[in-house]
């Protein structure tokens, strides 16, 4: 089950990709929802800020302009004309290296750390207090799912012995219709199959909730891994092949085959699987993967697929279904009686402790970590234990973590002003709107009617979710997760019994460095750990949060209207609201956007996929578009001074600050093969070098390299 409140997710129609988790990782990576793009990079988010920049406000509610920004940290070998990415930045990342237990090191981590650091205390005081604690309550749940986490004895001594039963399970499976159970049965609990499922919001009518499948099932992370040929690819190929082996050797769970036959079977199926997979670029086309179906008619499309088992595992019966990938399933349909049962007996054993070895004794962490930690991002070392246990309890309690969190860790102050700042945002993109040349007055009106309809949401939701299904005890920490996981299944699948959606429904918890634009609520959240340094400052200067969490508010709004969220109506439904001439209009605009960012090579023979990052950079431009002409709104007449600069380029600099990131070179490459987003220093130079603003703030000129000529610039909005 595809959940919308567990790790951070990104769908504006399933293009998904890796935020604040180590993306090289299908089983770490967020789901393939339908809605929540988000605004974070890729990479792990940890680690304390060590910087002036960051370090004096760490202790404080609020940090002033003159220490927001520091001259002194600028290069004094690289010019804003040459490269503003390593000019603002450089500096810093040299006296910042990336720590061995993360793949990258930026902005996000310092806030992600300080969230952590107030997570940590919340979980240990309720393991100091859980034995007192009334079963189900909030100290009990966390307090028990957390002692068994860190209780490493214990784990050690279980071994695999938790999952026995699934695996016997498993080697008791005899056809077609017990392979579609265990499908169900697995993915219920969060265990990787190639039906992923979910429910959310109808795309195509909001007032309803719906289930949706997709695509699913690989361990690579990307289709493209099993049938890329250049020598990196292959050496990750034989690395993959090598896991699925050492796990079945440690694991002892099925002595009829060896290892190395379990192995063959598993990337068979896994093969056959990718060849049928879309990609991630044809992945983003939201009206070629809405496909909705009678249950009748995948009855009759997908008939080896034993759907009434399928659905008896969740207890719910729909009438209708989302279908992401026809040709998807119905190579499943086919391969499911085509592929011999031993194949599918192994390759599900192997999903099995896949998605479970993070959970289980040692030997099977490593195993793991050494294959999507350090083969796939070229990390060193392991987070500490308590961080990578605190990240499990997010999904799977995160509405009780914050709960506790917000008590300490958000200021009234601070939403006031961040409203402020989205209400001016909003209406800079109206002024926006009414002086497009390119656009029609007809589409004008249908999108300043979406615009108005925006739903903000700051700080936490006022609707706590609660957890009386949730059987957290003193068992093994594997079955504590796999219960979580079964338990916020069962509350989203209760939606398909709801007569009518939950707008308060948040899809993060505000103790997550994040935000988001959900295209089929039409709405923008911004959870309380982002409204902090260096994005937001209760009493910096306006050129200073503009920059920051000003762009951010921008980029989520600017989603609403990218080349994904322009398909979404105000309503939050995909529907066509564009008259034909505007929307070729706007396709000629978006080839701009393809062509420049096709351009970007962060590593040698690695380019930058313009198609795919496409809606990331149309709403990176946009946003400091739209939050550069609030902030001169907001600051008509002023042009102060601080620490020798001007608001314009306190302006731009806080938005490079924000993005102080490096990446391992293999986590880079990961990003740039399957990431929605581009790397950090093209998300800041790509969009200045388009601005004339920027340009004349910083006097860069015809023939630097930051500057792009006129017909040739991305534009929108």
């Amino acid at each position: 089950m595809k959940r919308m409140n567990g790790k951070l997710i990104l769908a504006t129609l399933l293009a998904a990709s890796a935020v604040g988790v180590k993306a090289a990782d299908p089983s770490l990576a967020p789901s393939r929802h339908i809605h929540c793009d988000h605004f974070a990079p890729s990479g792990n988010m940890y680690l304390k800020d060590k910087s002036s920049a960051g370090a004096s406000c760490k202790s404080k509610k609020s940090c002033k302009g003159d220490v927001a920004i520091q001259p002194k940290d600028f290069s004094k070998s690289i010019t804003a004309q040459e490269d503003f990415f390593e000019y603002i930045n450089s500096e810093w990342l040299k006296k910042n290296p990336i720590p061995g237990d993360k793949s990258s090191y930026g902005m996000f981590n310092v806030l992600d750390e300080r969230s952590k650091d107030e997570v940590k205390k919340i979980l240990e005081h309720a393991a100091q207090n859980s034995g007192t604690a009334a079963k189900g309550s909030n100290i009990q749940l966390l307090g028990d799912f957390y002692k068994s986490a860190m209780d490493t004895a214990a784990i050690e001594k279980a071994g695999v012995s938790p999952l026995q039963k699934w695996l016997s399970d498993i080697q008791q499976i005899q056809d077609a219709q017990a392979i579609t159970r265990m499908f169900s049965k697995l993915g219920i609990h969060d265990l990787s199959t190639p039906l992923g499922y979910y429910v959310d919001v109808d795309a195509k009518n909001t007032t309803r909730y719906i289930m949706y499948l997709n695509q699913a099932g690989l361990g690579l992370p990307d289709r493209d891994f099993y049938f890329r040929t250049d020598e990196k690819t292959q050496k990750n190929q034989a690395a993959y092949r090598a896991y699925i082996q050492q796990l079945f050797t440690l694991s002892q769970a099925d002595k009829s085959l060896t290892p190395a036959q379990h192995m063959e079977n598993v990337y068979a199926v896994e093969k056959a699987l990718a060849a049928a997979s879309m990609t991630r670029v044809e992945l983003r086309d939201p009206e070629k993967n809405y496909n909705l179906l009678t249950v009748a008619q995948l009855k009759a499309n997908y008939p080896n697929i034993h759907w009434d088992g399928f659905l008896a595992e969740m207890n719910v019966q729909p009438n209708e279904i989302v279908i992401g990938q026809l040709d998807f399933f119905k190579a499943v349909d086919s391969l499911i009686v085509a592929l011999p049962i031993q194949q599918w007996k192994s390759y599900l054993q192997f999903h099995l402790m896949n998605s479970t070895a993070k959970y289980l004794s040692q030997d099977f962490v490593e195993a793991r970590f050494n294959f999507y930690g350090k083969t796939l991002s070229g990390i060193p070392s392991m987070e500490p234990r308590w961080k990578r246990v605190s990240g499990v309890m997010e999904q799977y309690l995160r509405d009780i973590i914050g709960q506790e969190y917000v008590k300490d860790n958000f200021s009234p102050v601070a939403k006031k002003r961040a409203l402020e700042l989205v209400d001016n945002i909003k209406k800079a993109l109206e002024e926006r709107l009414a002086q497009l040349t390119w656009m029609g007055a007809e589409t004008k009106a249908k999108a300043l009617e979406k615009l108005q309809k925006i739903d903000v949401k700051i700080g936490y939701p006022d609707n706590w979710l609660t957890y009386e299904r949730t059987n957290i005890d003193k068992q093994p920490y594997v079955l504590n997760v796999l219960n979580g996981a079964y338990a916020e299944n069962l509350r989203i699948l209760d939606k398909l019994s709801k007569d009518k959606i939950d707008r308060t429904e948040w899809g993060m918890g505000p103790q997550t460095v994040n935000a988001y634009y959900n295209p089929l609520i039409n709405e923008i959240v911004f959870p309380a750990a982002i409204l902090q340094p260096p994005f937001f400052y209760e009493n910096a200067d306006d050129a200073v949060n503009y920059g920051g969490i000003g762009m951010v508010i921008g980029h989520e709004i600017t989603h609403g209207f990218d080349d994904q969220g322009s398909q979404f109506d105000a309503e939050g439904n995909l529907k066509n609201w564009w008259t034909e001439e505007d929307r070729k209009q706007y396709e000629v605009l978006t080839k701009r956007f393809v062509e420049q960012y096709n351009g970007y090579s962060p590593l040698d023979s690695i380019y930058i996929n313009g198609e795919l990052t496409l809606g990331e950079n149309i709403a990176d431009l946009g946003g400091m578009i739209i939050s550069y002409n609030a902030f001169k709104k907001a600051t008509a007449g002023s042009n102060k001074k601080i620490s020798g600069l001007t608001p314009d380029q306190r302006f731009f600099i806080n938005y490079a600050i924000i993005w102080r990131d490096h990446m391992r070179p293999e986590a880079l490459r990961m990003q740039v093969l399957t990431n929605v987003h581009s790397p950090a220093k093209y998300r800041v130079n790509g969009v200045v070098s388009n601005l004339p603003t920027f340009h004349k703030a910083f006097e860069v000129k015809e023939g630097d390299d930051m500057f792009i000529p006129e017909n040739k610039r991305a534009v929108m909005w």
